[in-house]
């Protein structure tokens, strides 16, 4: 038994921290308004991106481990120089503000537990992250950020904790429209959907994940022969499968703890407007007792540190792959300077934000904002790429998963349609 978890573990990566990283403190907030405002009514929007989730990122991660090379570069094969570096641009943009948001979130939780300033705690976490990613080697960075997983069973353990209806949960997840809460109109309702399928498929998610599988491959000698060894393809192939799935199922899951903790605390208790991920957790405290309180702050902390070198290493792999940089956690920082030049900049430019008290709902809205620009034509190309033989070879996306990506696309494109035309 322990052979066969041991076994499991040294298989699971790309797919399993970038499905962590997916419940970073700003999806937590998301999740905790979703629950605390609407109680069940957004248990189904967790349902229908599960199978998104996969067919995205499996499809992310097919393509950088069959070219060898990141999604940026990819990118650049297929669309124009300008609309590439755009792309990216805002991907970076995006990706530091996030981190801003999330180190905020995250030295919030710290004086909740250790009391004193925000400030001196959001400093440190930034450069911890910064620190970490810098001089850590990849074994250790990977090794570390699988640990840091960890800390999301803090939310299992939260639910663990307190009553959970069963009964209720099933039913108005069946018939959400049926349990609106009063007062909420079917544009706020609108509103909360998007924001839960924005934060959870999001463009880093995608460079993240097809970065490490071009690392991953570059440490396989034998992963030059991919080409030549469909029986050696076949079982890589399996294990992104594998990996993605059980990423995915596992980022998911959490998240639905989080809404489940939140609707039978929170909402029961009257509190339905949680704007932060801290701002939950405090509330917690009086309504589930000392230990939910710090669960649910760690839980925000670990995240977080899991969360914010995931998005500064995103920007680094997209912003090097475009201008042709040697990039990778598996390089020295004199040999690929360029790409820890950036990582400390989105680190260091989202601290200082962070530190300097910069409203996170603001920040999160203009995240949200330009994620949903960037996230559907990524998306779009990422298709293309996925089906094109003269890039792919005889690893084009079969059948079931040209429908899961398009499928995913399309949800995207109506909610960042809506989202645009709401916001403005």
């Amino acid at each position: 038994m322990n052979a066969q978890i041991n076994q499991l573990a040294r298989k699971l990566g790309p797919g399993l921290i970038t499905g962590a990283a997916d419940d970073d403190p700003s999806g937590i907030a998301t999740y905790s308004q979703a629950g605390s405002q609407f109680r069940f009514g957004l248990v189904w929007t967790l349902c229908l991106t599960t199978p998104l989730m996969i067919g995205i990122q499996m499809l992310s991660a097919r393509i950088g481990w069959v070219t060898r090379q990141g999604l940026a570069a990819n990118i650049a094969k297929v669309c124009p120089r300008w609309l590439t570096l755009s792309l990216v641009l805002l991907l970076v943009v995006a990706n530091t503000i996030n981190i801003a948001a999330d180190l905020g979130a995250m030295g919030e939780a710290c004086r909740l537990l250790g009391g004193g300033h925000v400030a001196p705690y959001i400093i440190g976490l930034g450069l911890l992250s910064m620190a970490g990613q810098v001089f850590f080697s990849y074994e250790g960075t990977v090794s570390i950020l699988k640990w840091l997983t960890l800390a999301l069973f803090s939310y299992v353990a939260v639910i663990l904790s307190v009553n959970v209806p069963w009964k209720h949960v099933t039913i108005e997840s069946l018939q959400p429209w049926a349990y609106l809460p009063k007062g909420i109109s079917l544009s706020d309702y609108a509103e909360i959907v998007v924001a839960v399928l924005g934060t959870t498929i999001s463009p880093y998610l995608f460079f993240w994940q097809a970065s490490q599988e071009v690392e991953d491959n570059a440490r396989r000698p034998e992963a030059a022969a991919l080409h030549d060894n469909p029986e050696y393809a076949a079982e890589h192939l399996a294990r992104i499968k594998q990996d993605t799935v059980i990423g995915m199922l596992f980022s998911n899951g959490i998240a639905l703890c989080i809404v489940l903790a939140t609707a039978v605390t929170l909402n029961t208790h009257g509190v339905t407007n949680i704007l932060t991920a801290a701002q939950a957790a405090e509330a917690l405290k009086p309504i589930a007792g000392e230990f939910a309180f710090v669960l649910f702050a760690l839980g925000i902390v670990g995240t977080g540190m899991l969360a914010v070198p995931v998005l500064a290493g995103s920007a680094a792999f997209a912003v090097s792959e475009v201008f042709g940089w040697k990039a990778g956690l598996s390089h020295g920082f004199h040999e690929a300077r360029g790409f820890y030049a950036i990582i400390i900049a989105a680190t260091a430019l989202g601290t200082i934000m962070g530190s300097r008290e910069v409203d996170p709902i603001r920040a999160l809205l203009w995240s949200a904002v330009i994620n949903g620009v960037i996230s559907v034509p990524i998306m779009f190309v990422m298709m293309k790429i996925g089906q094109s033989e003269t890039i792919m070879g005889d690893f084009i996306i079969a059948a079931r998963h040209r429908f899961l990506g398009w499928a995913a696309t399309g949800v995207m494109a109506l909610a960042v349609g809506f989202m645009l035309v709401s916001s403005f």
